[in-house]
């Protein structure tokens, strides 16, 4: 998905007037005018006569179509333009797995799940599987079942480009870091043995805001999201790099389903090896700065 700059103009207005985070965290603008840049929109080889016993899959090649749900509001990860084109590092995860099961881009519905109805949208077959910094862990695995991580995020610290102070959580005694009220990653840099001061609102979208106005030093959140707002703004903003919490993200399907958990398994597995899943992720995440770090391969399989 080459998103070309008409498209990225309005992904900019867009990213800005909305990002949610895989903590619970609400849109909002940033109310600054960044500069976008194109988006990587790949095409992938679409697999033919797919034979699986897969319940959803079944339904799916019925239906003629795939539904899968995403995030609509997270810019350079799953993103919606004004135009209605979806883009970012999950849109890309999501086109490749279906590619491998049998579906082109045009036959994708993808459908915006907030992150508090995830599990409820899968249990109830509202989606046939979701891509959305979808961070897997025990209890989620009780409703849910899991491929993946095709992504090892953590929270990070989001900085001005010219911060030479930070470069850590442990570096950030006496400073000012915002996130979002009750989000993971603001409990954890409250923790006396790092010393913050902490600024807490209701969107991340508005502690950017701040970050750029010089009226807190650091954001915190996941690494993916904050590597989304750098993209963003290349030359104004950047993440420390030194994550400090584990959120591995992964794809969320119907618990029962095991033959699909293991096709989207082998999917990742082999889009990791072959290239196309760097290449994702240099045309999207990997605009903001931030290295490329493979995932380990082979994935789990449970």
């Amino acid at each position: 998905m080459s998103m070309r700059k008409t498209a990225a103009a309005a992904t900019v207005v867009l990213a800005l007037a909305a990002t949610a985070t895989a903590c619970g965290g609400e849109s909002g603008t940033a109310g600054d005018k960044p500069k976008g840049g194109d988006v990587k929109s790949g095409t992938y080889k679409v697999a033919k006569d797919v034979k699986l016993d897969s319940p959803t899959l079944k339904k799916a090649q019925k239906r003629g179509k795939l539904i899968i749900g995403a995030k609509a509001d997270q810019p350079y990860l799953g993103f919606v333009d004004t135009a209605g084109k979806r883009t970012g590092f999950d849109i890309e995860i999501a086109k490749m797995i279906a590619a491998d099961l049998g579906f082109s881009e045009k036959q994708i519905e993808f459908k915006t799940v907030d992150s508090n109805v995830r599990e409820t949208s899968i249990s109830k077959g509202q989606v046939d599987y979701y891509v959305g910094t979808y961070t897997i862990n025990d209890e989620r695995k009780k409703q849910v079942g899991f491929a993946g991580p095709y992504y090892e995020a953590g929270a990070d610290l989001l900085v001005r480009k010219d911060e030479k102070g930070i470069t850590g959580p442990d570096s950030v005694k006496g400073k000012k870091v915002c996130s979002i009220v009750g989000s993971t990653p603001l409990q954890e840099i409250k923790k006396s043995k790092y010393g913050a001061k902490t600024t807490e609102l209701g969107k991340y979208s508005l502690c950017v805001k701040q970050l750029l106005d010089g009226q807190v030093d650091a954001v915190t959140t996941d690494d993916a999201i904050l590597k989304g707002y750098a993209a963003q703004r290349p030359s104004k903003l950047k993440v420390v790099g030194k994550p400090f919490t584990k959120e591995p993200y992964g794809v969320g399907m119907d618990k029962g389903d095991k033959a699909l958990r293991d096709a989207i398994t082998d999917a990742l597995e082999k889009h990791i090896k072959n290239g196309d899943y760097k290449k994702a992720y240099d045309g999207t995440l990997g605009k903001s700065g931030s290295s490329y770090v493979a995932p380990k391969t082979p994935l789990p399989r449970y």
